[in-house]
């Protein structure tokens, strides 16, 4: 019997293309204080993320509780942000998915996802929704990891 996730991952399992360059992610995680975890809520509705830009700390492990407050489902996909972060787990109600590296997190209209993260690279990262015509409409925004 197969579950449903509240809200789908989008899974990239290709480390390959992210080998060479960057820290251990796996050594991330592993030094990580999750005692001293940051909490960072994003609502997504059409057509907007708040906040934005969405703050977070390099170096510090955070959950990242990605709210869709409208009607239509909802993409978050920043693929260089994506490429500096450490991924301990994805989990919703129904269960959780624990990858290397995600593509892309979609969450369903009422939905919530957290995202358990520890920002490696300090930067300004472009963010987007891209289910059809939602960018289009404003659906844009950065990460900006300090």
């Amino acid at each position: 019997m197969e579950k449903t996730f509240a809200a789908i991952v989008v899974l990239l399992l290709a480390p390959f293309a992210f080998a060479a360059e960057g820290p251990d992610m796996a050594k991330v995680l592993a030094g990580a204080d999750w005692s001293k975890m940051e909490t960072v809520t994003v609502t997504m509705n059409e057509y907007a993320f708040s906040p934005s830009p969405i703050a977070l700390k390099a170096g510090v492990p955070t959950k990242l509780v990605l709210r869709n407050g409208g009607k239509e489902h909802h993409y978050f996909v920043a693929e260089k942000f994506f490429r500096t972060v450490a991924t301990r787990k994805v989990q919703g109600s129904d269960g959780e998915v624990k990858a290397p590296f995600l593509a892309a997190v979609e969450v369903y209209a009422g939905k919530s996802i957290e995202w358990f993260l520890v920002p490696t690279e300090k930067g300004t990262f472009d963010l987007l929704c891209t289910v059809q015509g939602h960018a289009a409409n404003g659906m844009k925004g950065t990460i900006e990891v300090r």
